[in-house]
């Protein structure tokens, strides 16, 4: 496996929010803290506080402070809430495909990311009741690569696209549950060079059975029409829903149902 250089070091990477008077712990040594922390079970500031303050001077010279007394509470509450989201997420989406590209998939083996939804836990009692993140995950290291909030009044349908530009998808399938099943979604996939599984129910009462024609005759490739690779379906069969596996790509301008026009294209 290649080297990967240590989260400590790419946390630094994260823009100081803080003014340089009156700063007294390095922010990288901070996140560091937080991590170790969250790691070991500890969900609230002062529950990372704790942490911090029960372990010997070692450790916190290791995750980068300088003063034996590690920051109390109030001070990782100040701290958290001015953190720039966007660009910690970006250092960290950086560094987790670091640790992807450096333990590569066995041969023949394609790599998946699984994008899905959920409702962080114990978000109420940190006074973001329902707090709900949209999550894109490798499927072989269960390793986050990135993820976006889904505001109170919306659904993950808008937020998906811009999770996904911030991926690395060219040459890995994603796959992700029927409230993705999206013409946007989808040509962000392929705008990146990714392929995708998308999921086919009956609340899609047009693109099921449009879908289902398509795979039961697909055109054939000396007409220019989608060259076959592979097919299988999964379901109870009949009029219940089921799942497509990624089964043509297109070189044509197929613009079927829930697809884009574009090279790339795979049906659903």
């Amino acid at each position: 496996m290649a080297a990967v250089r240590p989260l400590i070091e790419a946390l630094r990477e994260v823009p100081e929010v803080r003014a340089a008077h009156g700063r007294r712990h390095p922010l990288g040594a901070m996140l560091g803290l937080a991590c170790a922390a969250l790691l070991c079970g500890a969900r609230t500031d002062e529950a990372i506080a704790a942490w911090g303050r029960n372990y010997d001077s070692a450790l916190l010279r290791a995750l980068g402070f300088t003063h034996p007394k590690t920051p109390c509470a109030a001070t990782l509450f100040w701290l958290f809430r001015r953190l720039e989201r966007a660009k910690l997420e970006a250092v960290l989406g950086a560094w987790a495909e670091q640790v992807l590209a450096a333990t590569p998939a066995a041969d023949g083996e394609q790599e998946g990311i699984a994008v899905d939804g959920e409702t962080l836990r114990g978000s109420r009692k940190q006074g973001a009741p329902g707090a709900h993140l949209l999550s894109a995950v490798s499927q072989r290291l269960g390793l986050t690569l990135g993820q976006g909030a889904v505001g109170d009044k919306t659904n993950e349908i808008p937020v998906a696209p811009t999770v996904l530009r911030g991926l690395l998808l060219e040459g890995r399938v994603v796959t992700m549950d029927a409230l993705l099943t999206q013409r946007e979604v989808a040509q962000a996939i392929l705008d990146a060079g990714g392929d995708d599984v998308l999921v086919v129910t009956d609340n899609q009462p047009q693109l099921r059975p449009d879908s289902a024609t398509l795979f039961s005759s697909p055109p054939s490739p000396a007409s220019g029409g989608c060259a076959p690779r592979r097919a299988r379906s999964r379901g109870t069969g009949g009029s219940s829903g089921g799942a497509w596996r990624p089964a043509r790509r297109c070189e044509g301008t197929w613009t079927g149902p829930g697809r884009s026009r574009g090279s790339g294209s795979t049906a659903v």
